[in-house]
């Protein structure tokens, strides 16, 4: 199936019914009192999560859904159906903003959630609704209100516990290959990885969920290069993976780009807890890896670890580092979200 992570949808909720005249007429009763039903109400637009979703590609193909109206109000007081309601099935991490895309509507992160978009109308009050001790024959009944339309974006944000970024080439298709049971396409040229990729990373009977983002480039934040339209996918993680290609002509350099770029995209997403990885450590000798690390971190790396995913070489402790770091951010975060009660005697 096809990654799509942004989606434009035009919405539309169904109108109320409008009301009955109607007046009860049945033998020997030629006077009976006004019996129109009420309208039923519009269908409404529902926004589900749910789970084993990981794409938008359903809704390129349709792009328009609009909610039954409801029917009209009979006599003997029956009041019409209402009409059925359209549920928008959307993966965890959705988020729903409106046509301009500077507010976010909702924002899908767990299973189950749902939101309503777009209320139906109510139904129209029938003559029933409107006798009175002086109006005993009232021929008075409403339209139904009518529902809401408009245009909303769908855009999707990866939930993953981990994020890797570099500059294109750096070697994060091998490291996901190698990590994951998932099968990136793996090139020796740049941008091989043209959508974001997830896949579950196991260590010592643990596991956690990485996601693999398409290089960016200097200038992303501002919409250079295909990286741009991902790097929302790396701001739910709990840290960042950023690989630098041991090998390139100017790593230290890539690295200030790749730390620059996310920066400027979001001031949170650049204070995200990041370690930084030398990949492809088996092309490269035991000094030029120390003189690497020791530029890096004079460049303002914190963390500074060193793999080959063809060679195994640091990658099961690095794992390991990544996996100790989710967790303890997960339990900041539970602490954040629920902090201690102060004891009451």
């Amino acid at each position: 199936m096809k990654f799509l992570d942004q989606a434009k949808v035009f919405i539309q909720s169904g109108n109320g019914g409008p009301g009955s005249v109607s007046f009860r007429r049945e033998a020997h009763v030629p006077r009976g009192g006004p019996d129109g039903g009420d309208g039923g109400r519009g269908g409404s637009i529902i926004a589900e999560c749910v789970q084993g979703l990981n794409t938008l590609i359903d809704y390129r193909y349709q792009q328009h859904f609009k909610a039954k109206s409801g029917r009209p109000g009979a006599g003997r007081n029956r009041a019409g159906l209402s009409g059925e309601d359209v549920t928008l099935k959307l993966p965890v991490g959705t988020q729903i903003l409106n046509e301009d895309g500077d507010l976010v509507l909702a924002d899908l992160t767990e299973t189950g959630q749902r939101i309503t978009l777009a209320q139906g109308g109510d139904g129209g009050r029938g003559n029933a609704a409107f006798k009175s001790s002086t109006n005993q024959a009232p021929r008075r009944a409403d339209k139904g209100f009518p529902g809401m339309g408009m245009w909303v974006w769908l855009r999707l944000k990866l939930i993953a516990d981990a994020g890797l970024v570099g500059l294109p080439n750096a070697g994060k298709s091998t490291f996901l290959a190698a990590t994951s049971a998932a099968k990136p396409k793996i090139a020796d040229y740049p941008f091989t990885t043209l959508h974001p990729g997830l896949g579950v990373v196991g260590v010592d009977d643990h596991e956690f969920v990485l996601a693999d983002i398409p290089g960016l480039v200097e200038g992303a934040h501002e919409g250079i290069g295909l990286g741009h339209r991902f790097l929302g996918h790396v701001e739910r993680c709990q840290v960042l993976l950023h690989l630098v290609d041991g090998t390139a002509d100017d790593p230290v350099g890539n690295w200030q780009t790749i730390r620059k770029e996310l920066a400027a995209y979001d001031d949170d997403l650049g204070a995200k807890q990041e370690i930084t990885a030398i990949s492809k450590a088996d092309s490269l000798t035991d000094d030029d890896i120390d003189d690497l690390k020791k530029a890096l971190q004079k460049a303002g790396a914190k963390e500074v670890m060193v793999i080959s995913a063809v060679t195994g070489q640091g990658m099961t402790d690095l794992l390991r580092r990544l996996y100790g770091t989710i967790i303890q951010g997960r339990a900041e975060e539970e602490e954040r979200l629920n902090p201690p009660q102060p004891w009451q005697p």
